[in-house]
């Protein structure tokens, strides 16, 4: 039995949830998301909740089972709340700047780094070292944080890079004489 799997998803007041056909649809007062439901996995809409079930007893239901409730979870707050994900840019002259729908990196290297915004996703820069990535889609907020990131991981000496906000990043100790 899932644990997670278990528990419906509440709906909460001024988000819809529906059925069509093989497509479950959220909409809320941020947007409208929708997920392709999978022929293994029951949905069902009941008293503002959603109920998520294994079709059938294979293998392959109950280990999709927790994880599309949870995908479902994740649609009902995307279109409530949103999800944001901060990251911090630590080192000498390492800088963000947005400008229009292009993300400009300063990041050592002898150019610049530009990465081009998703449609549906907003990119803030409330000074030079904080860059902040909100939208509704979890999973497009999470990938543009990882590629932002990708680009100057980290590093355990000083600790310059890009690194999300409440990362913990291990020191290691420099060259002894």
């Amino acid at each position: 039995m899932s644990r997670i799997g278990k528990v419906p998803v509440p709906v909460p007041a001024g988000v819809t949830a529906s059925i069509e056909g093989s497509i479950l649809s959220v909409k809320g007062p941020k947007g409208t998301l929708t997920m392709p439901m999978l022929d293994d996995i029951s949905y069902g809409i009941e008293d503002n909740r959603i109920v998520v079930k294994p079709a059938n007893e294979t293998k392959r239901a109950r280990s999709f089972w927790g994880m599309h409730r949870t995908l479902v979870q994740n649609l009902v707050t995307g279109v409530n709340d949103g999800f944001t994900k901060v990251l911090e840019i630590t080192g000498v002259g390492y800088r963000a700047n947005i400008n229009g729908k292009k993300l400009k990196l300063q990041l050592g290297y002898s150019h610049d780094v530009d990465i081009e915004v998703p449609e549906g996703i907003e990119v803030k820069t409330p000074d030079q070292t904080t860059v902040e990535i909100s939208g509704i889609d979890r999973q497009k907020v999470g990938q543009l944080a990882a590629e932002i990131r990708q680009w100057r991981k980290p590093e355990p000496y000083k600790g310059k890079g890009i690194k999300y906000r409440g990362e913990y990043i291990f020191r290691k100790e420099g060259k002894k004489k």
